[in-house]
């Protein structure tokens, strides 16, 4: 499939899908979906110091680095797992712009670091960020009871249908510990309804930029 850079409507960069007509991110801001869907809404949502994060799909670091980013600022420790089938090629990476566009050059080492980190091993990129990549596909997840927060960044249902089954939602409500939050750009109520299925309880809420809901579930 053909991929290529864009730039979405905050100055932030994404990879496009052509073939399929899909973004990384949201064209309406990249950015600022991260941070409303996953920060906002996932990551300051927690009142512990010390967190496990799973992501579903790791993709161009985005989520991971602005996680980062906003724990050291807060003084949270956490231990961050992305599961990444298919990783993006050094030649699309040289062309994201998440750092300047965070303003975060002092960090552009660690982000690079966070790419280039090896699979399957847990790699300090600071002392109190743990960073583990998974190559696999989400479907291979079985962890139990070890994560607080998912950020559920999968290609969209009407790409990936298969990613947004009770199936995998199931996987998901396993691996979160009670209380846990699972947090999504979502809000077809096919997907919430496969939540709910599977245990959860869910919430819509306002959406990011250019979406006008978002869904968050947790694991009572």
């Amino acid at each position: 499939m053909h991929r290529k850079i864009i730039t979405t409507g905050d100055g932030s960069t994404t990879i496009q899908i052509e073939d399929w007509n899909e973004q990384y991110h949201s064209k309406h801001g990249a950015v600022r979906e991260a941070y409303h869907v996953f920060i906002e809404n996932g990551l300051f949502q927690l009142p512990d110091a010390k967190i496990a994060v799973l992501e579903i799909g790791f993709g161009t670091g985005l989520n991971a680095l602005i996680t980062f980013l906003e724990a050291r600022k807060r003084g949270i420790e956490v231990h961050y797992t992305g599961v990444e089938a298919y990783p993006i090629a050094d030649h699309e990476l040289d062309q994201l712009n998440y750092v300047s566009e965070l303003d975060a050059g002092a960090y552009a080492s660690d982000f690079l670091r966070m790419h280039r980190a090896p699979w399957e091993e847990d790699v300090y990129i600071s002392k109190d960020f743990i960073l583990q990549k998974q190559q696999k596909d989400f479907s291979r997840i079985e962890e139990s009871d070890r994560y607080d927060l998912v950020y559920f960044d999968a290609f969209g249902a009407r790409v990936q249908p298969e990613l947004w089954t009770e199936a995998i939602f199931s996987k998901m409500y396993n691996a979160l510990k009670k209380s846990g939050v699972l947090t999504t750009y979502a809000a077809k109520g096919s997907v919430r309804r496969a939540m709910q299925a599977v245990g959860f309880s869910v919430d819509r809420l306002p959406g990011p930029p250019g979406k006008r809901e978002m869904l968050r579930a947790k694991k009572d």
